[in-house]
């Protein structure tokens, strides 16, 4: 356990996920292509607290990490910890969240199954995504001004893209300070 609270409290020896950076014409964003990987998830439909949701499924997958699945075993912490959203059809209407982290390579093949019904296993396909990065501490303002930020340049870039979903992904522990790195995602449409 004090090897998984280390990595989550101080980013580090943390795996990612493997992606391949394709070729971009603006410097106000990255394009990558992940590979297929699998990620343990857990999801929750919320209105309007988004930290207060990320928090509950964060504290869901931590203790997967920690043993709370078929296996017993401890699982190591990688990151981003991952956020897909499903904005609600309205302003009052309520949004889906999925958080994920990246089960590591050691794992991949076999993850162990969780022992709680709210966590599961996702298998995800090879994803093109654009990336906006920013540092500081997020909330939900913040990524929504990203992610604003981000399909404007898209937009003047003529890149086709899926408007109604995207990511958000965290690399840092909330007891670093400084340098902190974060990201939104918005998916490529070919």
């Amino acid at each position: 356990m004090l090897k998984t609270v280390k990595q989550a409290l101080f980013s580090t020896e943390i795996q990612t996920p493997k992606w391949t950076p394709v070729e971009t014409p603006s410097s106000d964003y990255e394009v990558r292509q992940y590979e297929p990987a699998k990620w343990v998830s857990t999801e929750v439909t919320e209105v309007k607290d988004w930290d207060s949701a990320v928090s509950t499924c964060f504290m869901r997958l931590f203790g997967y990490i920690q043993g709370n699945n078929e296996k017993k075993v401890k699982v190591d912490m990688t990151a981003p910890v991952n956020t897909y959203t499903q904005p609600g059809a309205g302003p009052t209407c309520e949004s889906t969240m999925t958080v994920s982290f990246y089960i590591p390579p050691e794992h991949q093949e076999d993850p162990p199954k969780p022992s709680e019904s709210n966590v599961f296993i996702t298998e995800r396909p090879q994803i093109t995504v654009y990336v906006r990065s920013f540092g500081g501490f997020t909330n939900n303002a913040k990524n929504q001004e990203q992610i604003q930020q981000l399909s404007e340049c898209l937009k003047r870039d003529g890149k086709l893209f899926d408007e109604n979903n995207y990511y958000t992904a965290g690399y840092d522990s909330p007891f670093k300070l400084v340098n902190r790195h974060n990201e939104v995602w918005l998916i490529a449409e070919q």
